[in-house]
């Protein structure tokens, strides 16, 4: 087989799996934007394309429901994820600048430790943790959610964030500290700057999990008023007498809104971040 047909038939190969993968994403996405349009509120009576298309959903969401309840963990949703995502930065990149820039005893040990606690899912540890925030009267609290989505965090990002700062030479670091700056000047005035990308990765992340995560909330939160998305969409079609998966639907598009501007804003960050290592670099 000649080396032109050869390469024509892998990248046909290539554009066929994108296309099957696109089928399998944009399927279901195109079901739910469909549903959410439809006036009624049952699953069988709903079209993908409906003919009298309606906003009714959307509406009701926000105006019509007597007891406000997708504002509500709207509201919940944007704080858990906003304080997960800002505290796992912080913490993360301040023990993966330790582990990167300093020497310590314990430093080797720690660094296993970390690994060892990243290959473990959280939800091995939920009857230790339930028990534990029981006795601190975190249970049915955002503060408690935020701590085990903080916490569970810390291990993998600080090992990601660990290996960029790696890559960011030390020249800089000792150039700083002839000029009189001290580690915390140097993390904030070069390690911080170079290390936007991976700092976007890390916000980006930690501020999808509450959005998306349903088991979590689904074993510590107890009230309706103290619901995320997840977990209040959920009882929109778990009840035995609730038939509302068109109002389920429009909740669940509206869920990409914050996720996509919270992407679009850090893009700016990672590509002049990129920017600025490669001129420092």
């Amino acid at each position: 087989m000649k080396a032109k047909t050869k390469s024509k038939l892998e990248v046909a190969a290539i554009y066929g799996v994108f296309a099957i993968m696109f089928v399998i994403i944009a399927y279901p996405l195109l079901w739910a934007v469909g549903m959410s349009l439809n006036p009624g509120r049952s699953l069988f009576s709903a079209t993908m394309i409906p003919e009298n298309w309606s906003l009714e959903h959307f509406k009701w969401l926000f105006f019509d429901d007597p007891r406000g309840r997708y504002v509500t963990w709207y509201k919940n949703s944007l704080i858990v994820a906003t304080a997960t995502s800002f505290f796992s930065v912080v913490i993360s990149t301040l023990t993966a600048y330790a582990f990167s820039r300093f020497k310590f005893v314990g430093r080797k040990n720690g660094l296993f430790i970390l690994l060892v606690l990243q290959m473990f899912p959280i939800l091995m540890a939920m009857v230790a943790i339930y028990l534990l925030l029981n006795m601190v009267g975190l249970i049915d609290n955002l503060v408690g959610l935020i701590i085990i989505y903080v916490g569970a965090s810390v291990p993998m990002m600080t090992f990601l964030v660990k290996g960029y700062f790696d890559t960011v030479p030390k020249e800089l670091d000792e150039a700083a500290r002839i000029d009189g700056a001290g580690p915390l000047r140097v993390f904030y005035s070069i390690m911080i700057p170079l290390a936007k990308p991976i700092i976007s990765v890390v916000s980006l992340f930690q501020f999808m999990t509450p959005f998306m995560d349903f088991l979590l909330p689904r074993i510590v939160l107890r009230s309706e008023e103290n619901f995320t998305l997840a977990l209040g969409l959920f009882n929109f079609v778990s009840n035995e007498f609730d038939n509302n998966f068109t109002r389920f639907a429009a909740g669940a598009i509206l869920v990409a809104i914050p996720i996509a501007a919270v992407f679009l804003y850090l893009q700016r960050y990672l590509i002049s971040g990129l920017t600025a290592g490669g001129t420092k670099g």
